[in-house]
């Protein structure tokens, strides 16, 4: 395996930059969603916002590059009503391409549009070959953009099919070149969790070979009055230590990643509090570290 890095994703929230600020020279790449660094400006266009320029001064000042991690692609919504927002979108990408320098580009599995409105999270896809053929489009039209481009496996709480049937889904979608997979293991845990299934047979029919990048992270779980019957779900909320059987996925899987480039670690604004945060969080981006080199 090639020379693996360390990223870890930046949020906008200025208490959480502060703090994590002796953390994140230890890294080598930022990870960035794009939107959070947009506003709707005076004539209802998407403009920078403060944490544009703030995420670009850490990457200069730290001497970090960036990798891109977008929210609303919402690569499964179809229809010309969704034309004008899918281009307004790109369009966007762009200039922030020029700023940013992405060294690949992903995106999450799913619908994160319908009918004109975002929703909070992605909704599941049918996992058939024509809707295998909406993602390949959208994926090639984003390579004008920059030119390795990916999805990453979702976490949905209800499904168009089977579990277990996403992996050659996935495979039919990443057929042109540079298009890649962005491997959440932590979205692969909470899934194996909520259908109850073993997440070692999903990762079993994974094609690695597609994987350009991992995302570690942690969750918890809802609250037992949020469902009627009372059924609690693991949830992909990245407020919490990554979570031991996630790191043994990581350990397992990481051999057969042979064109791995990245592991990020990913922290949601909000959830870090002080220094035992910190330091948590600084032990974690060691260990990938440690896991990379007995595995190397």
């Amino acid at each position: 395996m090639s020379l693996v890095e360390v990223g870890f994703s930046l949020q906008p929230d200025a208490e959480f930059l502060d703090l994590l600020a002796p953390v994140l020279p230890e890294v080598d790449y930022f990870e960035v969603a794009p939107e959070t660094t947009w506003r709707r400006d005076e004539a209802g266009r998407w403009a920078p916002n403060g944490f544009h320029r703030e995420f670009l001064r850490l990457g200069q000042v730290l001497r970090k590059p960036f990798v891109g991690h977008a929210v609303a692609g919402s690569f499964g919504t179809v229809g010309e009503g969704d034309r004008a927002r899918q281009q307004e979108w790109q369009q966007r990408l762009v200039l922030d391409q020029r700023a940013f320098a992405f060294r690949w580009l992903t995106d999450h599995l799913g619908a994160a549009v319908l009918d004109g409105r975002a929703v909070a999270l992605p909704i599941a896809l049918p996992m058939n070959e024509s809707m295998a053929a909406v993602v390949r489009a959208r994926l090639v039209a984003l390579q004008q953009v920059v030119a390795d481009v990916g999805i990453e496996n979702s976490v949905f709480y209800f499904l168009l099919g089977d579990w277990l049937d996403e992996p050659a889904f996935l495979t039919r979608i990443l057929q042109p070149k540079h298009t890649h997979l962005l491997l959440d293991l932590h979205n692969v845990f909470t899934m194996a969790e909520n259908v109850g299934v073993d997440a070692e047979r999903y990762l079993a029919a994974l094609d690695c070979d597609r994987v350009i990048e991992i995302h570690l992270s942690g969750g918890s779980h809802s609250d037992a009055r949020w469902l009627p019957d009372g059924r609690v779900l693991r949830l992909d909320s990245h407020d919490h230590a990554v979570p031991e059987p996630v790191w043994r996925l990581f350990e397992r899987v990481l051999p057969r990643c042979r064109r791995l480039r990245g592991v990020t670690l990913e922290r949601m604004e909000g959830t870090v509090h002080g220094a035992a945060d910190v330091d948590e969080l600084r032990s974690e981006l060691r260990r990938i570290r440690e896991v990379l080199r007995g595995r190397s």
